[in-house]
């Protein structure tokens, strides 16, 4: 590392980052063989489906022939090993998509059990959960919720989901930990959870929340055995390029039932204009393999930096990845604060900002976000969030370049010694 006297580092902090960084070295080489895999997959996808010069012209109005959008659709479909998808700049968030699968695939009387414990927070009104009653919540339109609790040791309960899926229409699972200090779930974690709701329910829907999941591994949840997977293109999909819009891809009849519920029934797929977004849409997805990679390097140097300072991190450098959130216990809201400020001062946009807790919506508690990005709210580029709450713990994710996100995450850490939080 040469750049210490640009940004003024501590030495002692300088030389304890050179130690991560090595001590990472295994863990970089795994993650590389991940990245050059997965782009050769999207490579390939690319060259199967005849992308070209004409795919990246947008259209207006309807949107009637738009020969990128359904050419997007099947690239992503081939990617993520899925019979069709559903690939739009009209899905304004993870959530939205989310909520127009959960709408298109379910109906009155219907039954969606989440297996995974409960719910991201921004899902809990869509459900009818939390919220004001009459908002237009599945529950409102009379469809069942169940839930079953993870283990205490953040693992799936496979028996509890073989009894609670009977007469369910869906299972839902979310990948990604959330605000919670469970890991991400795997694709290993995900097939037992495929054998153990087919068990109990063989005609159940298998949906999965696969935000901030996608490249983390050489496969897709998709490939072992869910029904319709669901993201958003400005996480990892996106490849830092996408500007908004989001995914649902699966078996071909959820997927269309899904395009009536985002469009209108009897017009699906066949409708809704491009404006000029697609080429940035396939740049992004071309880019994600290696983005992801860059993501996943700065997860594992956050997490052994900060775990040799004495923080409790997850998960650890040598761990296997289900995401690209590293969940890091800070102990208590000054250091919370303290990480957040470092890692915006290392942003490429809006540096200078202070970062607050306020009300964000969709959330219970107040929130502490240190987000400089290109995208406004792209969680693949470097950001951190915590509600302000017990354990006092950040969610890290991003770093679309890894000396960007190592130097967000040396900041953090200096911010915490300026502060007179920590010694080195």
């Amino acid at each position: 590392m040469n750049f210490g006297n640009i940004y003024n580092f501590d030495a002692k902090l300088m030389a304890l980052a050179e130690q991560a960084e090595k001590n990472c070295s295994d863990a970089f080489s795994g993650i590389d063989q991940t990245a050059e895999y997965n782009g050769a997959k999207v490579l390939k996808a690319f060259s199967d489906n005849r992308v070209s010069e004409p795919c990246f012209y947008g259209s207006t109005g309807y949107g009637y022939g738009d020969l990128g959008r359904d050419v997007i659709d099947k690239v992503f479909a081939q990617v993520l090993g899925t019979e069709d998808a559903l690939v739009r700049f009209n899905f304004v968030s993870g959530t939205h998509a989310l909520s127009v699968a959960l709408s298109g695939v379910l109906r009155t009387g219907d039954k969606i059990v989440s297996i995974t414990g409960k719910p991201y927070d921004t899902l809990e009104e869509v459900i009818g959960i939390s919220g004001t009653k009459g908002n237009g919540s599945l529950m409102d339109f009379g469809i069942e919720y169940g839930q079953v609790d993870l283990n205490e040791d953040g693992s799936a309960d496979l028996e509890g989901i073989t009894e609670a899926v009977k007469g369910a229409k869906v299972a839902y699972i979310q990948r990604s930990r959330g605000y919670s200090l469970r890991r991400a779930f795997t694709t290993d974690d995900i097939e037992k959870m495929v054998k153990a709701v087919k068990t109990g329910n063989p005609d159940a829907i298998i949906m999965v929340d696969n935000c901030y999941g996608e490249f983390v591994e050489q496969c897709e949840p998709s490939e072992v055995g869910a029904d319709i997977i669901i993201g958003s293109l400005i996480k990892n999909a996106g490849g830092g390029i996408a500007r908004t819009g989001g995914y649902i891809a699966g078996r071909a009849d959820l997927v269309e039932l899904c395009s009536y519920r985002l469009t209108c029934v009897g017009m699906g797929k066949e409708v809704g204009c491009t404006l000029g977004m697609n080429r940035e849409m396939l740049l992004g997805l071309f880019f994600a393999p290696d983005v992801v990679s860059n993501a996943l390097k700065t997860s594992a140097f956050a997490s052994e930096l900060l775990t040799m300072l004495g923080f409790e991190c997850s998960p650890r450098k040598d761990e296997k990845h289900g995401d690209i959130v590293t969940a890091i216990k800070l102990g208590d809201e000054e250091h919370l604060t303290a990480f957040c400020r470092g890692i915006q001062k290392g942003a490429p946009v809006d540096s200078f900002v202070v970062p607050e807790a306020w009300d964000m919506p969709g959330y219970t508690s107040q929130v502490i976000m240190a987000a400089g990005a290109f995208t406004n709210g792209a969680s693949i580029e470097l950001s951190a969030d915590a509600p302000i709450r017990e354990p006092f713990a950040v969610w890290m994710q991003g770093g679309i370049t890894y000396t960007s996100g190592k130097i967000g995450v040396m900041l953090a850490v200096q911010e915490m010694i300026d502060s007179g939080l920590i010694n080195i």
